[in-house]
């Protein structure tokens, strides 16, 4: 784990009275050991396997410290689910790509959408705080191909596909 990433969580545990617990820095290793967005569940699924057992509600509760502390980001990828985004601490301003076809979220960063952004709320009479950015799509290898390794393999990870609208 990101060492700048544990020491500012050192400090919010510390400045809101809380103690270290073995439970919650698994949590925490298994979130931060991969950059990929998951859900609550996903995440419940992932510590469950782990040798140290921690409760559904320990779970939610240290994904909530860490949303507070701002070292995860919540973020809406459909579905009606929360989604939180381990890469936020990194790369604040990055935007998502969504497959509708398959599930795949790709992260990008583009200089001229934060110019955008910032020139229309400056415009407006705001400041901007933060920005982000959605864009659903088709994939293009089902569309052309009739085939996507994507959705192959997350129809056998038993991962959750997105609803056809």
């Amino acid at each position: 784990m990101d060492p700048t990433i544990e020491s500012r969580l050192q400090h919010f545990i510390q400045a809101k009275g809380l103690r270290n617990t073995p439970q919650r820095n698994s949590i925490v290793e298994a979130i931060f050991a991969t950059d990929e967005h998951f859900t609550a569940d996903e995440l419940w699924e992932r510590v469950r396997k782990t040798q140290l057992r921690s409760s559904r509600a320990t779970v939610y509760r240290t994904i909530s410290l860490l949303v507070e502390a701002g070292l995860l980001h919540e973020i809406d990828l459909g579905d009606d689910q929360k989604t939180y985004d381990p890469n936020f601490v990194d790369s604040p301003a990055h935007n998502h790509l969504v497959c509708i076809d398959c599930g795949k979220v790709v992260e990008f960063e583009d200089k001229h959408i934060k110019l955008l952004n910032d020139c229309a709320t400056r415009r407006l009479g705001f400041r901007p705080e933060r920005q982000t950015l959605k864009i659903e799509a088709c994939c293009e290898k089902l569309r052309l191909h009739g085939r996507c390794e994507n959705l192959i393999a997350a129809r056998v990870q038993g991962k959750r596909l997105p609803k056809k609208r």
